[in-house]
């Protein structure tokens, strides 16, 4: 059994925090706003901030949305830089900035502790499965010690080299996933435009060389216009601009990135920023005056 601190019980931290504490382990956690009642059944300690967590257990995760937000977590009056001591680990499990992320690894080691960025793809019903795939940057001894507790969340597991690798490798897969997105969108309203039953082709596309997993779940959001989230618009907005700024940093062009950004940009504008990511062939289908299936 192992001490664990948790700091940010929302849609993926929650079931990611019920899923450690399944697997035998005690949990110390902390989130703003409403405490999950799922979390607390499970068998939580609710502590009031981050420093009490950390005060209690040996390796601290963070789950919350942003680069600003990790800063806060990890670097605020009372948060987990304040209840470290030597030999702890801090684990970010957010999907932030890389740049950031070596700077927040490089302070959390000048206290004499460790540091590994290992955010998640797989949505939330990964982390209710405990199927996530996990991209890991940072010392193989902290990764050594820190996998068994990856194990009990996701399944594909990888540490991928050093501080903020494991946040570039998210960046990646979303650039993937937003572009792919956008392929099966507009291969979908082609054919429906022209008279196909986009549920048919869809159907022929997955025997074939086009297939992927995203043409299978998401293409059926496309075709039955199903938009709920899964993955919000806001948030790829989010990891997109986490892309094409660190891209910018490292004078590298990403222009079909910056393509699927604008057309995220143009759901939002009308009003689908809470949308699931697959909505992106709104933006098409307002381009085009038709919608898949009309």
């Amino acid at each position: 059994m192992a001490k664990i601190g948790f700091i940010g019980l929302g849609i993926m931290g929650a079931p990611m925090a019920v899923n450690l504490i399944k697997g035998g382990h005690e949990l110390f956690a902390y989130t703003r706003g409403d405490f999950p009642k799922s979390v607390k059944e499970a068998g939580a300690t609710v502590c009031s901030n981050g420093t009490e967590v950390t005060r209690q257990a040996d390796i601290i995760i963070t789950m919350v949305p942003d680069t600003p937000h990790v800063e806060d977590a990890l670097f605020s009056e009372d948060g987990v830089a304040a209840g470290l001591t030597a030999g702890k680990i801090v684990v970010d499990m957010s999907s932030i900035s890389p740049v950031a992320t070596k700077g927040f690894a490089e302070r959390i080691v000048k206290l004499g502790c460790e540091y590994l960025d290992a955010p998640v793809s797989g949505g939330e019903v990964g982390a209710k499965a405990g199927s996530l795939t996990i991209m890991v940057g940072g010392k193989q001894e902290a990764f050594d010690k820190v996998k068994p507790l990856f194990e009990l969340m996701g399944k594909n597991i990888t540490l991928v080299g050093g501080y903020g690798d494991g946040q570039i490798t998210k960046v990646a897969n979303q650039i993937i996933v937003a572009l792919t997105i956008e392929a099966v969108g507009e291969a979908l309203l082609l054919a429906s435009k022209a008279g196909a039953d986009a549920g048919k082709v869809r159907e022929a596309l997955m025997g074939g060389f086009a297939n992927s997993r995203i043409l299978e779940v998401h293409g059926e959001r496309m075709v039955k216009r199903t938009f709920d989230p899964g993955f919000r618009i806001e948030l790829h907005q989010k990891d997109l601009n986490l892309a094409l700024t660190t891209a910018r940093q490292l004078g590298v062009a990403l222009p079909n990135t910056a393509t699927a950004q604008e057309l995220f940009n143009t759901c939002a504008a009308h009003g689908g920023a809470e949308q699931d990511h697959s909505a992106m062939v709104r933006a098409l289908e307002i381009m085009a005056n038709y919608e898949i299936g009309q």
